[in-house]
């Protein structure tokens, strides 16, 4: 065949390939027009990378001066623009024209204009396309517009409201390894994704424990039950009764079904009677990832690990596996106890002593103890024969650290019974202090639950009342990402767990006021004081607010005295009065739009709190903060007029905002030669760490056009599935779209989010979508506090109850049921019971503290949308589907028929 190709031919082909792809000829290209649809406009036109040869007015009346330009006409107007030289190729180093008007500058690359697709951004009223176009901006309009086409939010609007199974058919499914240990305590373990043996990691905190028994390596454990790695997986997890850390197993394999349970409790004391247990936080914070300490807070550690080293007893992981023989005949069950090692293939000297089923180093140090039926297991490998139900029992027990003999021989007199019987207890009893959710979807009311024993499981310190350090992951506590931690402990009533965890960053402040305790993070100042700023809100814990006063009023002070060196003439309209830093990984030490929204919103929280404490500070901090939401203001729509337009999914172009002022694009189209790819993703600056934080950090209102414009790019060009890349919930375009009444896109996110990111069996997070860094609270938080927006939501004086729930929690017979969550207004309780096999739904609300809401909107969608024909106890709103209660008086009861 291949002697049949005619060379002439092919090259034939491929250069009318070429004419076809290629871009409008330069000289084609060098000429465009900017169409008004009816503006009276007058500025300048700027261009980046090309220079001007001259602008005309083409249609309208009005007159240029070089490269100024005024209409003196209301109409439509048309300015032709003649570029001299201009750079159009692909990459970076393209022209950029802004059109620097007094009402709606903005931008475009040269390149991107076509006839075939003009730039067209009808919130300005304004389109841009070659001069040889002659429609009018409503002909361009309405020519895009018979297309029919929808941005990706308008596509969700249209569709049926997201749910966990449609997403999780899309969605990735990433097991996780599962973490376990006692609350408090560095000494955890990690039970790790199988390899050719299963294995456990003993660790402090993320650390891995290492063993002078081998060399000061690092050591895991390694065993097996059942035949061996197969063809088929079919091992299920499941966390105790859904939401303990008590992992559950249950594999089958060659008629024996193995079951088993694995958690860690005191190698002898019992977890619900202990009253003063912990690592030091200081202690947890050198053992995690990323820490910052001061020449002082050094000393402080080094003393704290001296005195926490004489332990009295270690965290013990116990292990059962019930093996049942649930075929007809007799078969077979295998057991291999722990050995030191990651697999059957590295060899440490040890040994197993039969008569009592120790695992022992040479040092003469027990690592294991190992029981089959309740007796010493007479080998480490072991075939049982199992009558048809019968069943067979192993067990080992793991010391955080190898013991001596005399302390394993008490521990294998423990009973497994007993110490699960009082680690659920323990566990359970943690949870009953806090508020309590019940909803008609189980995955999300277990996760709520698991969630929040997650995040305690991590939070290390000395109980009843030391400081505690939220950790987030294997990472040290961070102002930015241990947020969520801490406010939806707070959310829970959980207000003690909350204060202890705010005085790590109070304890740890620098001498200069600064708050900084991970990697060089610029950001945690004002991160750390906006949530000390919502604890206020929830608690209204004035003594904690004076004892802390001077702490506070110095982080403040810090904060303008770092703005104060930014106010320089030279920033004007570029990040005048904006601090620089970085906030992130990416060493990027810009003039950024997060550092700053953190930054105004912890300082405006800190006026808040001081207000009756120090007036004469809380006024000073509160006038601060607005003149520095002002100054980012003013750089942020200087940065949306010079950054360039980007085309939208029906058909229309946006305004776009780059991450810092410094930038005049979005980062991941290069207008610059940069090489920033980090993180499995390009839209790290711009979708994580962007502008939209002004949105969250209160400095742009979710109702203003520019939240409107920002969405709108950030749904089409940086998401998937309206779910963000790599570490999706450093987004924060969830918070906007609740905000704003958005529910579909909400659920959307919400579901997509956390249906990839979080192990669908045991509930533990990722932090990114590649499989890193596992039990990543700071994700499982968000998604914790994403699901109490859904839930509750503070607007002003008014609260929104399930404001964001899905439509298909109130079918009939459904409930959803919350009691004594805590909100800006005090604890609140309520209450749905959906009836409408019989055309009614019914609610009730509590919420009786003397600083209530003086509106409730509860909202209670019909499962088929239907309009009520009868509402008591409100008013009915059908645009939001809610029951508005003006003037609430601490309860109320309403009550809607169909």
């Amino acid at each position: 065949m291949k002697n049949l190709i005619n060379p002439a031919l092919v090259l034939l082909i491929l250069t009318f390939q070429i004419k076809a792809t290629a871009q409008v000829p330069y000289s084609e290209k060098l000429k465009i027009s900017v169409e008004w649809k009816e503006s009276k406009a007058t500025g300048s036109v700027e261009i980046l990378n090309g220079s001007l040869d001259k602008i005309t007015i083409a249609k309208g009346k009005g007159k240029t001066n070089g490269n100024k330009f005024s209409f003196s006409t209301q109409g439509a107007n048309r300015l032709d623009i003649n570029i001299r030289e201009a750079g159009l190729n692909k990459g970076s180093g393209a022209a950029v024209i802004t059109i620097n008007s007094n009402n709606n500058p903005f931008s475009f690359f040269l390149r991107d204009i076509t006839k075939e697709f003009p730039v067209l951004i009808p919130g300005y009223g304004i389109a841009v396309t070659l001069q040889d176009d002659d429609r009018t901006y409503n002909q361009i309009e309405n020519d895009i517009m018979k297309l029919e086409l929808k941005t990706s939010l308008g596509k969700i609007e249209s569709e049926p409201e997201e749910s966990f199974e449609k997403a999780s058919q899309f969605t990735r499914n990433m097991e996780c390894p599962t973490w376990l240990g006692i609350s408090r305590d560095i000494r955890i373990f990690e039970i790790a994704a199988p390899q050719d043996m299963d294995q456990i990691i003993p660790r402090n905190a993320p650390t891995p424990v290492s063993l002078p028994e081998i060399n000061n390596a690092n050591i895991t454990y390694s065993y097996m039950t059942g035949r061996g790695v197969s063809v088929e997986d079919n091992l299920v997890r499941r966390l105790e009764n859904g939401v303990l850390p008590i992992l559950n197993t249950r594999k089958t394999d060659g008629g024996i079904e193995y079951l088993t349970t694995t958690f860690v409790s005191l190698e002898s004391s019992n977890l619900s009677e202990i009253k003063k247990f912990g690592t030091h936080y200081l202690v947890a914070d050198s053992s995690s990832y990323g820490h910052m300490f001061t020449p002082d807070q050094k000393e402080k550690v080094i003393s704290a690990i001296k005195a926490g080293e004489d332990k009295a007893e270690e965290t013990v992981l116990f292990f059962r596996s019930e093996a049942v023989n649930t075929s007809e005949t007799p078969r077979y069950a295998w057991f291999r106890t722990v050995r030191p090692g990651a697999g059957w293939w590295q060899k440490i000297s040890y040994r197993y002593d039969k008569t009592n089923g120790f695992s022992i180093f040479p040092s003469g140090r027990v690592f294991g103890i190992s029981k089959l039926n309740g007796k010493a297991l007479p080998d480490e490998e072991i075939a049982i024969l199992l009558k048809p139900g019968e069943k067979a029992i192993f067990e080992f027990f793991i010391p955080h650290e190898p013991i001596p003999a005399d302390r394993a021989a008490k521990l294998a007199e423990q009973s497994f019974d007993s110490k699960i019987t009082d680690c659920k207890k323990f566990w359970n009893k943690k949870l009953a202090g806090a508020a309590q959710i019940h909803l008609p979807e189980k995955r999300i009311e277990e996760m709520l639950q698991a969630g929040l024993l997650h995040l305690d499981l991590i939070t290390y310190g000395i109980d009843p009342d030391e400081t505690l350090a939220p950790s987030v992951g294997v990472y040290s506590p961070i102002g930015t990402e241990s947020s969520p931690i801490i406010q939806f402990y707070s959310s829970m009533g959980l207000h003690d767990v909350a204060r202890r965890s705010l005085n790590y960053f109070l304890d740890k402040q620098h001498d200069d006021g600064m708050i900084q305790n991970f990697g060089g993070y610029m950001v945690e100042t004002g991160a750390a004081l906006w949530s000390m700023g919502e604890y206020y809100r929830y608690s209204r814990d004035t003594a904690w607010v004076i004892s802390n006063r001077l702490k506070l009023i110095k982080a403040s002070e810090f904060l303008i005295g770092w703005r104060n060196s930014n106010k320089l003439e030279s920033l004007r309209g570029k990040g005048y009065g904006m601090i620089d830093g970085k906030v992130a990984d990416p060493e990027d030490p810009y003039h950024q739009y997060m550092l700053n929204g953190y930054a105004y919103l912890g300082l405006s929280r800190c006026g808040e709190m001081l207000k009756d404490i120090d007036p004469v500070m809380s006024e000073k901090f509160r006038k601060e903060a607005e003149l520095w939401k002002n100054d980012i203001r003013e750089s942020f729509f200087r940065s949306m007029g010079v950054s360039p337009v980007v085309p939208l999914g029906d058909g229309t172009w946006s305004p776009t905002v780059p991450p810092w002022t410094e930038a005049t694009a979005l980062r991941l189209l290069y207008l610059n030669p940069e090489t920033f790819l980090s993180h499995g993703t390009f839209t790290v600056s711009d979708a994580m760490l962007g502008p939209l934080y002004l949105v969250f950090c209160e400095v742009i209102d979710p109702q203003e056009t520019a939240s409107h414009i920002l969405l709108n790019y950030h749904t089409d060009l940086f998401y998937q599935r309206n779910a963000a890349f790599s570490q999706p919930y450093y987004s924060r375009h969830n918070w906007l779209q609740i905000k704003t009444g958005m529910v579909k896109p909400f659920l959307k996110t919400y579901y997509n989010t956390f249906s990839a990111l979080a192990d669908r069996e045991t509930y533990t997070f990722w932090e990114h979508l590649y499989k890193v860094s596992v039990h990543k609270t700071h994700e499982e938080a968000w998604f914790l506090m994403e699901t109490r927006w859904m839930l509750y939501l503070e607007d002003g004086d008014n609260l929104k109850l399930l404001p964001g729930a899905p439509r298909s929690w109130f079918e009939n017979g459904k409930t959803i049921d919350i009691k004594n969550v805590s909100s800006y207004f005090g604890p609140v309780s309520f209450r749905v019971v959906s009836n409408t096999k019989d055309n009614y739904i019914e609610g009730e609300v509590f919420c009786e503290d003397n600083r209530g809401p003086e509106r409730i909107s509860f909202r209670i969608p019909h499962p088929e949308g239907k309009i009520p024909t009868k509402v008591t106890g409100g008013e009915y709103d059908p645009a939001t589907e809610s029951v508005l209660i003006n003037s609430f008086r601490g309860s109320s009861r309403i009550r809607l028929e169909y």
